[in-house]
């Protein structure tokens, strides 16, 4: 991964205009939606008002092309404020990148102005019920009919499902082939047969809707398949994620950062023994280790993007560990925020409860972190050919002269 990161001016402005709107439309609305179960809609305005809905879409399509690092500087200070708004916002990337990555010129045309202009939410929809990490195992099927696909099956925890007007949703369409057995296609909102049923209630992220997508025989133009060739899906899947997980991994790092703000506030206010706790060693400690922990998580983020954008060929390996090490750092540091409350953080009186909730889940969608930890040993195992110059300072077995079962009986 890159060490040389470089924030544009455009960047630095686009994550300053996120903070206030963070600080204004986010923050302040942030326990109600989360008590109703709502979505902001008043703060996604206020996004797609200040353009920021643009970051990630190329400039030939009404976008401002500024790339995934800009995409996650901006998901951390919203996430800062509201780690379930982070979320509403960066999944219309991941809905979105299956167009932008793998869709026809046609397809780009038609959809990406709009979802530019946040006229336009999108989805993503890979998930079912018996294929979680597991994404070649999908069931739902679409079968070729004349210039039509039919589309059934249902789809599970589709995160903005019902919110969305496009959905990219992937498909069976040759349950006989291995390599080419899934396709995206697009699914409108409104289209006969396409459902939006259970909305799950959640422990976190509560202002941003995880739905169920059915389709009952759902019929849409071929010119809906992504990239206009079938059996590409897998494809277009694993080149999204690979995308989008810095995204997550920005969710959590805002998330992270907004818990420790929350809880150096705190120490800060709360007395005990007559001083306040910020000055007691145990919790200076619990602070400085939220600190730091924050801060590696941050930056490996930031490499993992800026890798992305540079055209480095083989960013799975830092994608994965972005998305695995950050994700891991906020459900720690909501943990110890929690624990410098005190009994008080266990009220849902105080917001650092929600941040707790709300961590959990970076730990488990977009892949697991087990899934994850996978990933990246893969490509590590791979990249260990190229250290084959250091076998000659690994003797073999019946090169060592010593063993510990070898010792002498008199020794």
């Amino acid at each position: 991964m890159p060490h040389d990161i470089v924030f544009t001016d455009q960047c630095n402005e686009l994550a300053e205009t996120a903070r206030e709107i963070a600080e204004k439309y986010v923050r302040p609305m942030s326990k109600k939606y989360d008590e109703l179960q709502e979505y902001n809609h008043e703060a996604a305005r206020a996004v797609a008002d200040a353009g920021l809905f643009r970051v990630f879409i190329p400039k030939e399509y009404g976008g401002y092309g500024a790339g995934i690092l800009a995409l996650a500087r901006v998901t951390e200070e919203l996430a800062r404020a509201d780690s379930g708004f982070g979320v509403a916002f960066a999944v219309n990337a991941l809905g979105s990148f299956p167009i932008i990555l793998g869709g026809t010129e046609e397809q780009k045309q038609r959809w990406l102005p709009h979802i530019a202009a946040g006229e336009k939410f999108v989805a993503f929809c890979l998930s079912e019920k018996f294929a979680g990490s597991d994404a070649g195992g999908l069931s739902v099927t679409a079968v070729e009919d004349g210039d039509e696909y039919v589309i059934c099956g249902e789809k599970k925890w589709t995160t903005n499902g019902g919110v969305a007007d496009v959905y990219s949703v992937f498909c069976v369409t040759d349950p006989t082939s291995k390599s080419r057995r899934i396709s995206a296609i697009v699914v409108e909102k409104g289209t006969p047969g396409f459902e939006v049923k259970k909305v799950e209630n959640k422990m976190g992220i509560r202002c941003v809707p995880v739905v169920e997508t059915h389709y009952d025989n759902v019929r849409v133009p071929k010119a809906n398949l992504i990239g206009g060739r079938p059996g590409m899906g897998f494809k277009h899947a694993m080149m999204t994620l690979d995308s989008a997980r810095p995204g997550v991994a920005a969710q959590a790092v805002g998330a992270a950062q907004g818990a420790l703000d929350l809880a150096l506030v705190y120490a800060n206010r709360r007395r005990q023994f007559g001083a306040p706790i910020s000055s007691f060693q145990m919790v200076q400690k619990m602070l400085a280790d939220m600190a730091m922990k924050t801060e590696a998580a941050r930056w490996l983020v930031y490499a993992a993007a800026s890798a992305i954008d540079t055209g480095l060929k083989n960013t799975t390996k830092g994608a994965a560990m972005s998305k695995c090490f950050a994700t891991d750092v906020a459900m720690e540091v909501a943990t110890d925020a929690v624990q410098v409350f005190g009994g008080y953080g266990f009220m849902e009186d105080y917001p650092i409860a929600k941040y707790f909730r709300d961590a959990k889940i970076l730990q488990i969608y977009e892949g697991t972190n087990q899934i994850q930890r996978m990933v990246i040993a893969r490509n590590l195992i791979k990249e260990a050919e190229s250290l084959a110059h250091l076998e000659d300072y690994i003797p073999n077995e019946e090169q060592v002269s010593y063993r510990g079962d070898e010792v002498p009986v008199d020794a």
